[in-house]
């Protein structure tokens, strides 16, 4: 893989390097802002508002992933202050920076009285759109690599500059973790584009990405070998894995309780077109 596209040697300011992980990262993004926009056209929702709401959900979602990643091991940043430098240039815990970017959103939504349910549902395919190429990225970095694997579609990282900027093991045939993410979320993509042009109610299509990301990468989950995103019960089960479980429950009952309201809001108007 290629974790460095290549290096910038500024003179006397000294080198800058450029990742491919912030290429992918940043191409992410636009595409996900881009077919934000679409869909808020889409939904009659001005699209200014989108891509403002796009940038405030970066920035929250950068900073609540490397919160909750400091979070996880803050003895270690304790003891060693210049890792939490270092700690910049891994992707931090997802979860954690969708917690604060939901955050963000909440807020922004209701300061700027948009329909909260129908923002939810355009956001969703950008997401996992976003996500799907981002996870390229880690995979060119080596970040978020997988366990020992000896399947015919295993990967080796070879790359001493991988090793330094993620830590992943190199040498070794190893679960493409990365790529098993980019299908996940591309799964979610396909399931929540489709959904959007039939949804029966607001905010389905929200928590059915919720529901679905949360089941993908508690699967996922088993493979991943690198240890940073924290590890419990003698490392049998990771960060991610807790938050899914409860994650998933949530969203299972939040549309169940959505669907039986949208249900009883349908039901008068069933009855009438009958007695027509």
């Amino acid at each position: 893989m290629h974790p460095v596209l290549f290096d910038l040697h500024l003179g006397p300011l000294g080198q800058v390097t450029i990742g491919t992980y912030g290429l992918f990262y940043a191409a992410g993004f636009l595409a996900a802002l881009r077919l934000a926009v679409f869909y808020a056209r889409r939904e009659g929702i001005e699209s200014a508002r989108i891509v403002d709401l796009g940038i405030i959900t970066l920035l929250a979602g950068f900073v609540g992933a490397k919160l909750l990643l400091y979070m996880l091991d803050f003895r270690l940043y304790l003891a060693n202050p210049m890792e939490i430098i270092r700690g910049l240039r891994s992707a931090g815990v997802f979860y954690g920076g969708f917690a604060l970017a939901s955050a963000a959103a909440l807020v922004y939504v209701r300061r700027h009285r948009l329909p909260l349910g129908r923002v939810a549902d355009l956001m969703s395919p950008p997401l996992a759109l976003g996500q799907a190429i981002g996870r390229l990225g880690c995979f060119a970095a080596g970040c978020c690599f997988g366990k020992a694997c000896s399947l015919p579609w295993a990967v080796t990282f070879t790359d001493p500059r991988a090793y330094e900027l993620t830590g992943v093991t190199l040498g070794m045939p190893l679960h493409p973790t990365q790529i098993y993410h980019a299908l996940s979320d591309l799964l979610l993509l396909a399931v929540t584009a489709a959904l959007m042009r039939r949804k029966r109610f607001d905010g389905q299509v929200f928590w059915v990405y919720v529901l679905g990301y949360a089941v993908l990468r508690f699967i996922v989950e088993f493979f991943r070998g690198d240890t940073v995103r924290g590890l419990f019960f003698d490392a049998r089960v990771s960060t991610s894995q807790l938050i899914a479980l409860p994650t998933a429950l949530l969203a299972a009952v939040i549309l169940y309780y959505l669907h039986r309201r949208a249900a009883r809001a349908g039901e008068p108007r069933s009855r009438h077109a009958g007695a027509r």
